[in-house]
């Protein structure tokens, strides 16, 4: 394994990768590549790998590099996963898939056209309060989302669409597996030069509704997402791992427990403990040993950036008919 940016990401990609081998995985860490030559080499050093300045290098190496993670920033997801595509390297790329989508649509080409394994990083999917819901759902007909944090320098080259919302947006469509009908959205700059914080709401050809909410000037931090569906009540706190699930009517199960109202019984599904980078990586893994379909394709990665970018575009819109004194 390679890993492709050294920044914070990158970094806890490269310590999973080496707890995995460390673990007794069949996974070696290669090498990580940064064009910043100190920091690959820290986390080279703090890992017992390689560092490279570049792909280009890393190749003349002569390292054999079956996979790779690509934990640059946005801008560059596009250039560093099509070199490695093109070298027949398969990739595990974060979030958002890339800036544009006809970027986006380059790399399914390559990806399908090589016949690689490609990954999009939208953690949440791993998230174990997630997996222990799917089962659980029926038909979700309102979702409540907030995805809240305080303000860090990092990821500011998107706006708070694409670096914190895109993992609520990318959760909710694979809930609804519905087109989205209509979009409302606003958003301001508050501490960066881009979108800081945004309120959205979307409606689904189903009649589903969807409101999100996503800061990263918040002076607290907070990670839920709850939705209703026939005789459900159902939220996630991502943070905690937790799941809670209020049911009324003869979808009360016998292992429930009254709550405030004796007609509505709550339960917590089992939920089982784990971080889900090493969840997302192991996953990936497999899907490059099997040469298998991984849980999140290009596919889906555009589907996620396609949704934000519209959100933004109706952001912009919006903007223009708002009176600031």
């Amino acid at each position: 394994m390679a890993v492709v940016g050294t920044g914070a990401f990158g970094r806890n990609h490269a310590r999973v990768y080496r707890q995995l081998e460390q673990q007794g995985e069949a996974v070696r860490l290669a090498a990580v590549v940064d064009s910043h030559i100190e920091r690959a080499d820290s986390v080279a050093r703090e890992f017992g790998t390689r560092a490279f300045e570049s792909i280009e290098k890393l190749v003349a190496a002569g390292e054999e590099i079956s996979a790779a993670s690509v934990a640059v920033p946005t801008i560059a997801h596009f250039k560093v996963a099509k070199h490695l595509l093109k070298a027949g390297i398969d990739i595990l790329i974060e979030k958002p898939l890339t800036a544009t989508i006809g970027e986006a649509d380059e790399l399914i080409q390559l990806a399908e056209g090589g016949g690689r394994v490609a990954q999009v990083g939208h953690l949440e999917r791993f998230n174990p309060a997630v997996c222990s819901t799917l089962p659980l759902v029926t038909q979700p007909m309102f979702f409540e989302v907030h995805r809240l944090s305080v303000f860090t320098p990092r990821s500011l080259d998107v706006d708070v669409v694409l670096d914190l919302m895109i993992h609520d947006l990318d959760i909710v469509l694979a809930l609804v597996n519905s087109p989205v009908e209509e979009i409302r959205a606003v958003g301001l700059p508050i501490l960066s030069g881009k979108v800081d914080i945004a309120n959205v709401r979307l409606q689904f050809n189903s009649g589903c509704v969807a409101n999100f909410t996503a800061s990263r000037v918040s002076t607290e931090r907070v990670r839920k997402l709850r939705f209703f569906q026939p005789q459900q009540y159902i939220s996630i706190d991502y943070g905690t791992q937790d799941v809670l699930v209020f049911s009324v009517g003869s979808d009360r199960n016998s292992g429930s427990e009254p709550s405030v109202n004796p007609h509505i019984g709550m339960s917590k599904p089992r939920v089982t403990a784990q971080e889900p980078l090493q969840a997302e990586i192991k996953s990936f893994l497999d899907a490059v040993r099997s040469r298998s379909r991984p849980v999140v394709t290009l596919q889906d990665g555009r589907r996620a950036l396609s949704l934000a970018l519209e959100i933004l575009a109706a952001i912009q819109e919006h903007r223009k008919h708002l009176t600031i004194q």
